[in-house]
C-alpha cells in the first residue's frame, strides 16, 4: 500500500505543470555553478572586512615563567638559521655556576601601524572591486542560466509539438491504411496500395520514435539545468499561441550582465594596479612595550655573593618594571625595482581584458541584430502557416474522399498527407520560433524582462 502511494505520488509530481518562471527559479536555487558564485562572492565579502580589520592595531600580551641558572660570558653571537642563544643576564664568573633559581616575565607589545599613506585603503578598494567582479560573476551566471533554461524549455515545447504532429500523422497513415484494405477487399483496389498504405504507417510510426528520442533529449537537458531527475514534465502552452507585444528594448549592451563582468574584470585589474604603485609606500608607526618581570636571584647576586632563592613564589614574583613608546616609519628602499614589473604585467592584463570585454560588446551587438531579424521573419511566418496549412487540410480532404471513391489514386494521396503533415509541423512551431527569436535578443540586449515578463 506505502509502495502504491509512493509510484501515486511521483506521478502526480511528474505530471504537475511546470511554468517557465517556475523552472527558472528552480534552477537559479539548485544549479551547482550558481551555489559556487554565490560561495565566492561570500568569501570575498568577507576579505574586505578581514582588510578593514588591518587597520586595528596589534597587541601582544605575555606571560612566562621559567627555572634556570644565569652564567654569563664575553662574547660575540649571532642568530643564524634561525639558531639563538639562551637569554640569561647575569655576572661573570670565573667557573661554571649551576646555581639556578625561579623567574617571571610579563609585558604588554603594542604595535599600531597609524598611517600607511594610502596602502590600506587601496588595498580596501581593490578587494572591494573583488566583491564587485564576484557579484558581476554571480548575475552573470543566473542571467545566462536563465536564457539557457528558457530555451532548453522551449525546445521541449517544440520537441512536445513536434511529436503531437507525427501521432496525427501516424492517425492520418492508419485510417488511410483502413480505406484501402476495405477497397483493396472488394478488388476496387490493387494490392500495391496496400503495400504503399503499410510503408507509410511504418514511415509514421518511425517518424514518431524519432520524435519521441527527441523529446527525451531536450527533456533530460532542461532536467540538468534545473538539477532535478529526468520527468515528464507537463509545459505551460498558454504563450506559444500568440505573439510577444513588445519586442523593443530600451536597454543599452553595456547593462548586459556578461558585459558588466568584463567590465568589473577591467576595474578590478586597475584597482590591483593602483595597490601595487601604493605598496612601496612606507608606514607611520606607533608602538608601545611595557615589561615587568622578577628573579629568585637577589640583585646582589655575583660570583662572591651568590645570594638567591629556589622559591617559586620568591622568583615568578614582580619585582621590576619598564616600558618604552615611541614613533617609527618603516620603507623598503628596494620595493620600487621590485614592482616596477609588477605594476606592467598587470597593465598587460588590464588591457587583455580589455580585448576581451570590446569582444564580447561586438558579439552581442551583432546577435543583437540577427535576432531583430528573425523576429521579422518569424512574424512574417506565423502570419503565413495558417494559409499552407489550411490549402494542405483542404487538399487532403479533398484526396481522401477522392480516392475513397475511386477517382484519384494512392500516390496522391500520399503526396496530400506529406503536405499536411509538413504544415502542421509548421503551424505548431510557428509562434515558439517567435519566443525563440525573443529569447535571442534578450540573451543580447542583456533585457531579459522582454522575455518573460510576456510568458507570464
Amino acid at each position: 500500500m506505502l509502495l502504491a502511494t509512493t509510484q501515486e505520488n511521483a506521478r502526480a509530481q511528474s505530471t504537475q505543470q511546470l511554468t517557465l518562471s517556475d523552472a527558472i527559479n528552480t534552477g537559479l536555487k539548485n544549479y551547482q555553478s550558481i551555489q559556487a558564485k554565490r560561495s565566492y562572492l561570500n568569501a570575498s565579502s568577507a576579505l574586505v572586512q578581514n582588510t578593514r580589520n588591518e587597520y586595528l592595531p596589534n597587541v601582544i600580551a605575555s606571560v612566562q615563567q621559567d627555572f634556570g641558572n644565569i652564567n654569563g660570558q664575553y662574547g660575540p653571537l649571532a642568530a643564524i638559521g634561525g639558531v639563538a642563544g639562551v637569554s640569561s643576564s647575569g655576572p661573570i664568573t670565573p667557573s661554571q655556576s649551576w646555581n639556578s633559581s625561579w623567574g617571571g616575565l610579563y609585558f604588554l607589545n603594542t604595535n599600531w601601524e597609524v598611517y600607511s599613506f594610502g596602502r590600506l585603503k587601496s588595498k580596501i578598494n581593490l578587494y572591494s572591486a573583488q566583491v564587485q567582479r564576484d557579484s558581476a560573476d554571480l548575475m552573470q551566471e543566473e542571467f545566462v542560466q536563465s536564457v539557457k533554461i528558457a530555451g532548453a524549455y522551449l525546445n521541449l515545447l517544440t520537441a512536445q509539438r513536434l511529436l503531437n504532429t507525427a501521432q496525427s500523422n501516424l492517425d492520418r497513415a492508419l485510417y488511410v491504411k483502413e480505406v484501402v484494405t476495405a477497397r483493396t477487399r472488394t478488388g476496387l483496389n490493387a494490392g500495391v496500395d496496400s503495400s504503399i498504405a503499410n510503408s507509410e504507417v511504418s514511415r509514421a510510426r518511425l517518424a514518431i520514435i524519432d520524435a519521441r528520442n527527441s523529446e527525451l533529449q531536450y527533456r533530460n537537458q532542461l532536467a540538468q539545468l534545473l538539477n532535478v531527475p529526468p520527468a515528464e514534465f507537463s509545459l505551460d502552452t498558454t504563450f506559444i499561441n500568440k505573439t510577444p507585444v513588445e519586442t523593443n528594448t530600451n536597454v543599452a549592451i553595456t547593462q548586459n550582465p556578461q558585459v558588466k563582468f568584463f567590465q568589473a574584470r577591467i576595474n578590478q585589474s586597475d584597482y590591483t594596479t593602483a595597490y601595487l604603485k601604493r605598496s612601496i609606500l612606507p608606514g607611520l608607526n606607533l608602538f608601545g612595550i611595557i615589561q615587568t618581570k622578577g628573579s629568585g636571584f637577589d640583585y646582589t647576586y655575583s660570583a662572591a655573593n651568590p645570594k638567591y632563592s629556589q622559591s617559586y613564589y620568591d622568583g615568578i614574583k614582580p619585582t621590576r618594571t619598564n616600558y618604552v613608546a615611541g614613533v617609527s616609519i618603516a620603507w623598503n628602499i628596494t620595493s620600487l625595482a621590485k614592482i616596477k614589473y609588477q605594476v606592467k604585467a598587470q597593465q598587460f592584463l588590464t588591457e587583455a581584458y580589455r580585448n576581451e570585454y570590446n569582444l564580447v560588446s561586438t558579439q552581442l551587438q551583432d546577435q543583437l541584430v540577427l535576432a531583430d531579424q528573425r523576429i521579422a521573419n518569424s512574424l512574417q511566418s506565423v502570419a503565413e502557416v495558417p494559409v499552407q496549412y489550411k490549402a494542405a487540410s483542404d487538399a487532403y480532404l479533398q484526396k481522401s474522399v477522392l480516392y475513397k471513391n475511386g477517382l484519384t489514386n494512392i500516390v496522391d494521396v500520399q503526396q496530400a498527407q506529406y503536405a499536411l503533415n509538413r504544415a502542421e509541423a509548421d503551424l505548431n512551431v510557428a509562434y515558439i520560433n517567435v519566443w525563440q527569436s525573443l529569447l535571442l535578443k534578450a540573451a543580447a540586449s542583456g533585457d531579459f524582462d522582454l522575455f518573460v515578463k510576456q510568458v507570464k
